[in-house]
């Protein structure tokens, strides 16, 4: 993928809290990965306020609901990281 080099300004700060976050990535690597999610989430949010325009506003029980799903697989990604780690050690 092609890439194009921009200029930038971040307060110092930030940078050198980035610096320390990117280690071997680079901080090009760190930034290019925070713009994505960052699109990501506008995406995101572009699709629910069109969803809540066709469909009217999320309820609460919808979002506790929503919740719950998010916990449950939250949950089941943990378990099946904790398995792969054992399975990993074991054949070591």
């Amino acid at each position: 993928m092609a890439s194009k080099k921009v200029t930038v300004t971040i307060p110092e700060d930030l940078l050198e809290e980035i610096r320390a976050e990117a280690d071997e990535r680079g901080i090009s690597a760190y930034v290019t990965e925070a713009l994505r999610s960052k699109r990501d989430r506008d995406k995101l949010q572009e699709l629910v306020h069109w969803l809540e325009e066709e469909h009217g506003p999320v309820t609460d029980p919808e979002r506790s609901a929503a919740y719950d799903a998010l916990e449950d697989l939250d949950a089941e990604h943990k378990r099946r990281q904790t398995a792969g780690t054992k399975r990993a050690g074991e054949a070591a």
